[in-house]
């Protein structure tokens, strides 16, 4: 099938495409595409690979030849799927691939905070310890991990990586319920009980009509003031102006986010060049250990031959 991937550039150099290229007849990679762009670069395509770039209703209907559109990604939000299912395109996307470096990243995160790793480098590198009268720098206050509770919003594969570590730190993990819920389903807490008794929040759930803002003025006004909030699923779970009041008022203790609601963000975007030493900014990277994009590629190429063989491997249309 003749392959098009519109945002190539969305993975490392050094990723191997021979996955996809043993699916395809022939295989066009665009580094990035802008949306004037997509039905011009697509036009003969049987399959088109995304992992960002919109598919619109009006683009996929002036592709006839379009067969299969694979989302290099989890979350399908860039394509109309009902448009796609009305023209009788196939849609795969994929998942699991991040099951360890979202969980990996979550922990270095969560270790860079509670060790003061970056403080205790600079006191050594800025020549403290030779000067001490002690045999050691203590330096700013480090925190043990055990006997902390670990809040987890979402409970997929990547909340289930972070739970795996956290047990194996000795903490407490505690699972929310969908906020506002009536009901507790057994083995989970209210999102107002996480909130509240959580030393780490970290957000894994979908970006939904319910969940945008999710992280808002009255849900960090009752979080612990030393609480420490990672947010790795998607930047509209956060109310930014109500996140950076909470962390210049001291309200939460800290905050790491490696997701924005417009990516990438403008320059002067409200979060960026803060000057605050409590918020850490990393840009949607999160997910992109090599290993990870490497399984990525791998299984939208098994989504490739799937399709051909008549089968229904990720199939979300």
């Amino acid at each position: 099938m003749k392959t098009v991937f519109l945002d190539r550039d969305t993975f490392s150099p050094g990723i191997n495409f021979s996955a996809i290229e043993q699916q395809a007849s022939s295989l066009t990679c665009f580094g990035m595409t802008q949306p004037h762009q997509v039905a011009e670069r697509c036009r003969d395509a049987e399959v088109v690979i995304s992992n960002k770039v919109l598919l619109s209703a009006d683009t996929l209907k002036q592709l006839p030849a379009l067969k299969l559109v694979c989302i290099a990604a989890t979350g399908t939000n860039n394509i109309d799927l009902k448009a796609a299912q009305e023209l009788g395109i196939a849609v795969t996307n994929v998942a699991g691939y991040a099951r360890h470096t979202v969980p990996q990243y979550v922990f270095a995160q969560i270790l860079a905070y509670y060790n003061q790793t970056e403080h205790h480098n600079q006191n050594t590198a800025q020549g403290l310890w030779p000067q001490s009268s002690s045999f050691c720098v203590l330096g700013n206050p480090m925190y043990q991990l055990a006997d902390k509770t670990l809040g987890v919003v979402g409970y997929g594969a990547l909340a289930k990586g972070v739970e795996k570590i956290a047990f194996a730190f000795g903490m407490k993990v505690i699972i929310s319920e969908h906020a506002g819920a009536s009901h507790i389903r057994p083995g989970r807490v209210s999102f107002d009980e996480l909130l509240a008794s959580s030393d780490m929040i970290s957000l894994h759930c979908p970006q939904t009509p319910d969940t945008v803002g999710l992280i808002n003025a009255a849900a960090l006004a009752k979080m612990k003031p030393n609480a420490m909030l990672i947010n790795t699923a998607r930047g509209a779970l956060v109310d930014n102006q109500a996140l950076l009041h909470a962390l210049k008022t001291n309200q939460i203790g800290y905050a790491v986010l490696d997701v924005l609601e417009q990516e990438p963000p403008p320059a002067d975007h409200i979060l960026l060049n803060t000057g605050l030493s409590n918020l850490k900014i990393t840009a949607h990277i999160a997910w992109a250990c090599q290993e990870a994009q490497q399984d990525l590629i791998t299984i939208i190429g098994r989504n490739m031959q799937s399709f051909t063989a008549g089968e229904r491997l990720n199939r979300v249309v």
